[in-house]
């Protein structure tokens, strides 16, 4: 039987515990009643079970264990840089299908990047870029690229774990309530300024219900017969930066899984959903520096490193590594790709939905080429 078919039937047992309530049980009794029966229910499948998302399942802590959070002008933007005071973190990023951990310090932009008087354009220009990167977080230990437009709930959380420690945690939400970022306290030096940035940042209504937008359906992918093929396959091959992958699925309004089954000759090609598991093994066996992308609409993680432990569990594979943890639904994958742009090899895997849900590529020295080993690696994997 499937998870969430078991908590269902979970709930539904918990509820009769609630029948003698004279009105209908509130979200939060609802929670409580599921979390009895099962303690060890993540957030998010409760919430999916429950009906409900994310961030209003968190919110029925609201005065105990969360406080909201300033959600106005750029007020994500903001948490995060006076987060850079925080010191050692756990940085959590996920989708449907994946979830990335990294515990570090996150950088700060450099000094000479700041620097004003170099015009009234120029400082415009830099104080626009510095308040979407948010003061730092563009490489090292933690990596995050923010799209903040997407960010629009946040709260505090306070809560003494099953193991009796108290965890200390940033939490962030889409305008559906999908839970877009977290950052999780790891340096008990960080506490005070953990404590001032929530006062700092307390939101003025603590008791107000939540913006929930309903999810619009997805639109429809575009026929392969109405893109005009050749063109985007020779501006595939004009690509001089993998960057400008992005820019040819809006030009040509084609699905990032629909441009590699259109892509030029030789550009890309399937490979196993299975082909993950061999991926990690692999990086792991060889010590091969890798990065993974993986991120939901409102952030992008990257981790840039080698890799040593990786492990199996129930539908997931794992990398379960001191200070890094990714863990992949591969159990919900639909395909996998290599897939070359610009000269420069990645592989990618699709879910069921023909979402993305993860991205590596092989560590190189900029300037130089790939290393061989990655090539190989990427060349070797099991065909789908």
């Amino acid at each position: 039987m499937k998870k969430t078919s078991t908590l269902a039937l979970a709930f539904a047992g918990a509820l009769l515990a609630l029948s003698g309530h004279a009105a209908a049980a509130t979200l939060a009794e609802r929670w409580d009643a599921l979390r009895a029966t099962e303690p060890k229910v993540m957030i998010r499948d409760a919430a999916r079970t429950l009906g409900v998302s994310e961030a209003e399942l968190l919110a029925t802590g609201t005065g105990k264990t969360v406080t909201r959070l300033k959600d106005d002008n750029h007020a994500a933007r903001e948490i995060m840089r006076r987060a850079l005071d925080l010191g050692t973190v756990l940085a959590l990023t996920r989708n449907e299908n994946g979830v990335i951990e990294r515990t570090g310090v996150a950088t700060r932009v450099k000094p000479q990047e700041v620097q004003a008087g170099q015009g009234a354009e120029k400082d415009a220009e830099r104080e626009a870029r510095l308040r979407n990167i948010a003061g730092g977080y563009l490489g090292g230990e933690i990596d995050l690229r923010f799209t903040f437009d997407n960010w629009k709930h946040a709260f505090a959380v306070v809560q003494t774990g099953p193991d009796g420690v108290v965890k200390r945690s940033l939490q962030f939400f889409d305008a559906h309530g999908a839970a877009a970022h977290k950052v999780y306290l790891k340096d008990a030096a960080g506490i005070p300024v953990f404590d001032k940035l929530v006062a700092d940042f307390r939101h003025a209504d603590q008791a107000g219900a939540l913006n929930i937008v309903p999810v619009a359906p997805k639109a429809p992918e575009l026929a392969d017969s109405k893109v005009d093929v050749a063109d985007f396959q020779q501006a595939w091959t004009d690509m001089s930066d993998v960057h400008q992958f992005n820019r040819l699925l809006t030009e040509f309004k084609i699905t990032r899984e629909q441009a590699l089954r259109l892509a030029p000759k030789g550009m890309a090609h399937r490979v196993a959903p299975a082909a993950v598991r061999t991926l990690l093994d692999e990086a792991a066996r060889q010590k091969l520096g890798l990065m993974a992308f993986l991120g939901n609409g409102s952030v992008i993680q990257i981790f840039s490193g080698t890799i040593a432990r990786t492990a199996a569990s129930e539908g997931w594979y794992n990398v379960l590594d001191p200070a890094f943890n990714l863990h992949l639904r591969d159990s919900a994958f639909k395909s996998g790709w290599v897939v070359r742009r610009a000269g420069v090899t990645s592989v990618e895997f699709f879910d069921q939905q023909g979402e993305l849900v993860v991205t590596f590529f092989g560590v190189r020295e900029r300037g130089k080429p790939q290393p061989h080993s990655w090539t190989d690696l990427a060349a070797s994997l099991p065909k789908g």
